[in-house]
């Protein structure tokens, strides 16, 4: 977004750096719809999410809901095992962070396959979500040009081929 001096293509690609095995992000809810939604998780773990209906039994999703900061998914309760799923599909470790900035509520998940994210990195990966987060806020005063923009990447993003 080259009029605020932001770059949603190189922001989303240090998330992908960041987030190995993939991550999720929801911008600005309204009630439970967001106005930007960017996806990065293994194709076949959506297929499976999907057709497994598991969103209402997702531990990290509910816990964004209810909460703001950031939270470990080893330290969240998973009754479904939701989280255990994930990891068959290389999502062995994650957070999930959920902010109300400026009266907007946003939230997302990252995963990796290796090992639990440092308090250093989990501060690296909230700030850029913050920046990210209130770079797409005021979607009003945004240029028609930016808002095109974002809803193209949330498109290429979240379903790569289409």
């Amino acid at each position: 977004m080259t009029g605020t001096g932001f770059d949603l293509s190189k922001t989303l690609g240090e998330f992908k750096l960041r987030a190995a095995s993939g991550y999720a992000m929801g911008l600005h809810i309204n009630f439970t719809t967001p106005a930007y939604f960017f996806q990065s998780y293994p194709r076949a773990w959506l297929d499976h999410y999907s057709q497994a209906g598991l969103l209402m039994r997702d531990p990290t999703v509910s816990w964004c809901f209810e909460n703001t900061g950031f939270c470990r998914w080893s330290d969240m309760d998973d009754p479904a095992g939701v989280l255990t799923q994930a990891a068959e599909f290389g999502m062995r470790y994650g957070i999930s962070y959920a902010t109300n900035l400026s009266g907007s509520h946003s939230m997302a998940g990252f995963a990796r396959p290796d090992r639990e994210y440092t308090d250093s990195e989990i501060a690296e990966l909230t700030e850029l979500f913050d920046i990210l987060h209130e770079a797409t806020r005021q979607q009003a005063s945004l240029p028609a040009a930016t808002v095109e923009q974002l809803k193209k990447m949330s498109i290429i993003v979240t379903h790569p081929g289409s």
